[in-house]
């Protein structure tokens, strides 16, 4: 009897799905394990970088910057940062020094140049700060009249060079001036110049070449170094004569011979700048100096003096002209000398006096009148003086003195400022004079102050119970009055009163 195959048996095929089935499972969740572990380690991983993860400031060019890392040297922050670094660069603190806490880190990059001079193209990188330092830094030494071009641009040697990141190389081209000797009417002079023909080097040079003067090369012929030259001029010559100006050229020999040419006649004591007999330079200026005298008489005044007299007869502080002063008059000839209408010098010819003048004269009052003064509190008391006088007040804060200063509140005659001491001008009112003001009672005149002059009082106030004054008053001197010699007779008449309607 014959056996019957397997795969047609059911009851077999159905224990090998079974049995595969079972393989597979085993095979799938083993796979989504490690799946599910690699992603758990991987976002560990990552959560613990970005945690160490912190801000370190750098600056970059003078740029600031904020770089997230969790390097711990210098280098490896730049590294993180993607900034390349070429030798030229500079860094501080150094690549290998730890991350500084206080301070960014800096980076100074090296500008990239292409330098094209003296026939010769390299690159470079620099830290100079100008182009001319550049320049030396690779031993390329500018002369005179050399030519620097800066992308294409004239600029001066000494303009600084940006150092902007990522700009690409400066291209720097020098070309250098060529020299030429030129014999200007036998004035010889070497000129440098970058300009293609010798026409436009002259141009640049300021030479202007007049279609009568002969030059050789031609102008259009391109400039070569070691040239030679020639420039044979007509003479140019300018004159300045009755406030006009002539410009000429002319082949005469002498200033005369130019002024015959342009019909210019010298008259009585006219003359030229340079003189007539001089010869005619090239680019000569020749001023005609037209000439006269005017004679003309002057009158000054003599200002007269005044005296003043005392009078015992009149009372103090009054006054009275006893003799009227007259200016005197002085009369003098004048002797003016003009060039081209302008005065140039004046002179004395002869001095007089046509009237002499006469002293005025003041007569004052050196009479003493003692009178009585009612005061507030029925009281009296005798003056000798009344002065009409502007008064304000002060206290010893507002006079010019810190509270630290020793001499804080102490005034001029060492008492203490306050309610009763008023300052005054000696020169009006003597210290330690006895005074009454109306309005603020009896006082002593015992301080001074820089802007208390003439007719002037301050009425010194406590702190605590300061009055603002602004205004004229009458001050009575109080009995007795100084020595006839220590009184002033004649005060000052300023400040004046101003009166209102």
């Amino acid at each position: 009897m014959s056996e019957e195959p397997a795969l047609s048996n059911p009851r077999f095929v159905d224990e090998l799905k079974t049995f595969y089935k079972r393989r597979l499972r085993v095979r799938l969740d083993a796979s989504t394990l490690i799946l599910a572990l690699t992603l758990t380690t991987l976002t560990l991983m990552g959560w613990t970088f970005f945690r160490a993860l912190r801000p370190i400031p750098l600056l970059l060019d003078q740029h600031p910057l904020t770089i997230l890392s969790n390097q711990t040297t210098v280098a490896g922050v730049l590294n993180d940062a993607a900034i390349a670094l070429a030798p030229e660069d500079i860094v501080f603190p150094a690549l290998d020094a730890p991350i500084p806490d206080n301070q960014p880190i800096a980076v100074r990059l090296a500008r990239a140049l292409q330098i094209q001079a003296d026939g010769d193209t390299f690159a470079r990188r620099t830290q100079s700060k100008t182009i001319d330092d550049a320049l030396r830094q690779v031993g390329i030494t500018l002369k005179p009249g050399d030519r620097v071009l800066a992308d294409g641009l004239t600029v001066e040697p000494t303009q600084p060079i940006a150092r902007t990141n990522g700009d690409p190389p400066l291209n720097i081209v020098v070309q250098r001036a060529v020299p030429i000797q030129i014999n200007d009417n036998g004035a010889v002079t070497t000129l440098y110049t970058t300009a293609p023909t010798l026409g436009e080097a002259l141009r640049q040079a300021g030479l202007i070449v007049y279609l009568g003067d002969y030059v050789t090369p031609d102008l259009g012929t391109p400039v070569a170094p070691g040239w030679q030259v020639y420039i044979r001029r007509s003479r140019a010559a300018t004159i300045n004569v009755d406030n006009r100006t002539i410009r000429t050229r002319t082949r005469g020999e002498t200033i005369a011979n130019l002024l015959v040419q342009e019909g210019i006649e010298l008259k009585d004591k006219d003359y030229t700048l340079p003189a007539a007999t001089d010869p005619v330079r090239d680019g000569i200026t020749v001023q005609v100096i037209r000439v006269r005298e005017e004679f003309n008489t002057e009158s000054e005044y003599i200002a007269y003096e005044t005296v003043w007299q005392p009078d015992p007869t009149m009372e103090i502080d009054q006054r009275q002209v006893t003799q009227k002063g007259v200016e005197g008059v002085k009369k003098r000839t004048i002797r003016i000398l003009y060039e081209n209408g302008r005065e140039i010098k004046r002179s004395v010819d002869r001095e007089w006096i046509e009237a002499a003048p006469v002293t005025q004269i003041y007569s004052y009052g050196t009479k003493i009148v003692k009178r009585e003064l009612v005061l507030p509190d029925g009281s009296t008391a005798t003056y000798w003086r009344k002065l009409r006088v502007l008064a304000t007040s002060y206290t010893a804060a507002t006079s010019g003195k810190v509270r630290t200063h020793p001499e804080f509140g102490i005034t001029a005659t060492g008492m203490r400022a306050g309610v009763g001491i008023v300052a005054v001008d000696p020169k009006v009112i003597n210290l330690r004079t006895r005074v009454y003001v109306p309005g603020y009672g009896l006082a002593t005149a015992g301080d001074t102050g820089g802007r208390i002059k003439g007719k002037r009082v301050d009425l010194g106030y406590d702190e605590a119970n300061l009055v603002l004054w602004y205004k004229w008053v009458d001050v009575y001197l109080l009995d007795p009055p100084p020595p006839s010699d220590q009184i002033h007779w004649v005060i000052p008449d300023t400040p004046k009163e101003r009166y209102t309607h």
